[in-house]
């Protein structure tokens, strides 16, 4: 079964579908990710895309690394 990420589900979504997702997001500069609370108030509505634009990190860079963990990517 392959591992797909989906850049427009909500953050929350992703990580309780695939915990390392939230490994990964720290990894990538969102720190806040690994907060239960900032999971579920922002992580209900705040997905990769948007998250990249807020935190100014580029998208193909999340791509690339969550590609580089074995997901393929939903955009």
């Amino acid at each position: 079964m392959s591992k797909v990420i989906d850049l427009n589900k909500p953050v929350r979504d992703l990580i309780e579908e695939y915990p390392e997702a939230a490994r990964i997001m720290k990894e990538l500069g969102f720190e806040s990710i690994t907060n239960p609370a900032m999971l579920n108030t922002a992580g209900r509505f705040m997905t990769l895309k948007k998250g990249s634009v807020m935190k100014k990190i580029d998208l193909e860079t999340i791509k690339k690394h969550f590609e580089a963990e074995g997901f393929e990517i939903k955009d």
